[in-house]
C-alpha cells in the first residue's frame, strides 16, 4: 500500500487573496482522489499554518462585515470534521501574541472529533520533508 503524502502549507493572510481558501479547498478535496488511485494506495493530507497564515485560524472572523466574503472559519472546521491533520506553528502564534483560546482548535460543534495541533516549526518541517508533494499557499 502506497501512501502519497501532500503537505498544504498556508502562509498567506486570510483576506484580500484567495490563496488561503484554495489551500483549504484543495486539502479537503484531496480526500476524494482515492477513486483515481490504484487499489491500496491512499492520500494523506497535512494542512499547516505558518507565518501570517496562522491568522486564518482565528475564531469569530468577521470577514463578511469587513470584506463582503465568508470567513475561513467554517472551511477550517470542515477540514477538522474530515479528520485532516491540521498543524499551527507555535512560534508564529507567539509572534502575534495569540492564545489557544483565540484559535479554531476543533469542530465539536458540527460533530468533529479531530483537533488542530499547535506545534513547533521543526515539526512542520519534518512533515514537509516527509511529504511526496508540497503545496505552498
Amino acid at each position: 500500500m502506497a501512501i502519497k503524502k501532500i503537505a498544504f502549507i498556508v502562509k498567506s493572510l486570510p483576506y484580500k487573496t484567495e490563496a488561503s481558501r484554495l489551500a483549504l479547498t484543495h486539502a479537503i478535496a484531496s480526500q476524494t482522489v482515492e477513486i483515481y488511485l490504484e487499489d491500496g494506495d491512499n492520500v494523506e493530507p497535512v494542512l499547516a499554518f505558518i507565518g501570517d497564515g496562522v491568522l486564518n485560524c482565528l475564531k469569530d472572523q468577521k470577514a463578511m462585515n469587513a470584506y463582503g466574503v465568508t470567513s475561513l472559519e467554517q472551511h477550517l472546521k470542515n477540514s477538522l470534521l474530515l479528520d485532516l491533520k491540521v498543524l499551527i506553528c507555535k512560534e508564529d502564534i507567539g509572534k502575534f501574541s495569540l492564545s489557544e483560546d483565540s484559535l479554531i482548535m476543533d469542530a465539536e460543534d458540527i460533530g468533529g472529533e479531530t483537533k488542530a495541533n499547535i506545534v513547533p516549526f521543526s515539526e512542520i518541517m519534518k512533515e514537509m520533508e516527509s511529504a511526496n508533494h508540497l503545496m505552498f499557499f
